[in-house]
């Protein structure tokens, strides 16, 4: 580690290197699910996938091609307004996900549209919209804003600091969530857009984050897709088609606390900031032993194909080990006991205007049913010893507990916010 950090310092120094809520009366008046919800008018274009149903979409559904993903601060101290946001958002999020727009063919010509209107004649793209709940929405400064502190699940941890970290508060944490994936990343841009102006009153984006090309296959149908440093990623991800392995590591159990959570899901992600100039600058063999891989193939080393069985006490002639001690596969898997369901998005956000480097990198998105068991402990191991810290940073971090599923005439956390 410290030969490699060395030589990055040398090469970077050296140059080589109000739509849904209105205030009344002190109180709030919010549109009802009818006025929010579209009169489907006309067939959709495209695939849709369901909203309802006993997990939320966008967990294990088949990873689309582009993500928004949006992270809300709560403005308001009325839990039946929350609650009522909660109904609103899950009803546009069926009505989207169907590929109609909100309030289809009903607006006054004199008021403003229901519907932004970007996404009208691109039909459904595949789009699922995920809501979660961050640990501040139980308590928030030492308040318990909603009575419902008791309820907040024990593996919604605070995440720790992490070894190498450099998080950056603006671009962390937030009540809420909304994740929205879809082909079309106009159709994912509008889904967010959407929910963010019926929550105008209530709830401010607190940030923010745009993605394309998965970086991960969540299904067997899937190709292995590489990631902006030119490597295959997510090779040994967990694959949505393995029921027994979903209930295991991805949903949280029919005896697990607290109730409203059972079927349910953690996600955390980070905003993994990779030097692309520096690693650019790396020989392709010194490239491959960070990562432990083959940069064409995939495969491990030792192996000819991509999902060819890592094996981590393959040696040379010599005795010695093919696979660093420290290399990215090797800490990744682990003792394979621990495992997540990636399904995090490259990113790109311009240039970094006081060094002049690409700000570019990997959205990484981990669902899982005990952060405490699975994230927390995978990412300790790696921030203090993968080979690849020396190309990356971490630049925010957060986490959100995603409830199950909604019923038709339900919403996303009703179990929660019981009246």
């Amino acid at each position: 580690m410290g030969k490699r950090l060395t030589r990055r310092t040398l090469l970077v120094s050296t140059g080589v290197a109000g739509a849904g809520v209105a205030l009344v009366g002190g109180g709030y008046a919010l549109k009802t699910a009818q006025d929010v919800a579209a009169t489907p008018a006309r067939k959709s274009t495209g695939t849709a996938i369901p909203f309802y149903g006993a997990h939320q979409s966008g967990i294990v559904t088949p990873s689309q091609e582009h993500l928004h993903f949006a992270s809300f601060d709560l403005l308001t101290n009325d839990r039946a307004a929350v609650r009522s946001l909660l109904m609103i958002w899950s009803n546009a999020a069926a009505t989207m996900m169907s590929g109609h727009p909100l309030g289809e063919d009903t607006t006054p010509p004199l008021a403003p549209p229901a519907d932004t209107g970007e996404a009208l004649g691109h039909g459904a793209e595949n789009l699922t919209i995920t809501i979660g709940f961050g640990p501040t929405l139980f308590i928030k400064d030492g308040k318990d804003r909603y009575g419902i502190t008791n309820q907040r699940p024990a593996a919604l941890i605070d995440i720790p600091p992490m070894m190498g970290d450099a998080l950056q508060p603006q671009r962390s944490n937030g009540d809420l969530c909304v994740q929205a994936c879809a082909d079309n990343p106009q159709v994912a841009f509008h889904a967010v857009r959407n929910l963010a102006r019926l929550a105008r009153g209530l709830a401010v984006m607190r940030w923010s984050q745009l993605g394309f090309n998965r970086t991960a296959s969540t299904s067997k149908g899937q190709e292995t897709p590489r990631n902006l440093m030119g490597f295959k990623d997510g090779t040994n991800n967990l694959k949505s088609e393995d029921a027994s392995l979903m209930d295991q590591h991805i949903w949280v159990g029919a005896n697990d606390q607290p109730t409203w959570m059972r079927g349910g899901s953690y996600v955390v992600t980070r905003r993994i900031r990779m030097h692309l100039e520096s690693w650019d600058r790396e020989h392709l063999q010194g490239q491959e032993e960070v990562f432990g891989r083959h940069k064409i193939s995939g495969a491990a080393f030792g192996k000819k194909e991509e999902f060819d069985a890592v094996d981590l006490n393959a040696k040379d002639g010599k005795g010695k080990l093919l696979i660093d001690t420290n290399a990215h596969v090797r800490l990744a898997i682990g003792d394979g006991t621990i495992k997540i369901l990636r399904r995090g998005y490259s990113y790109t956000d311009g240039m970094d205007s006081i060094t002049g480097e690409l700000d570019a990198g990997l959205f990484f998105i981990a669902y899982q049913r005990d952060p405490r068991k699975q994230f927390v402990p995978l990412q300790t191991q790696l921030a203090r010893n993968d080979l690849l810290n020396e190309y990356i940073t971490h630049t925010s971090s957060a986490i959100f507990a995603c409830p199950p599923g909604a019923a038709q005439g339900s919403f996303v956390g009703e179990t929660l916010f019981v009246r």
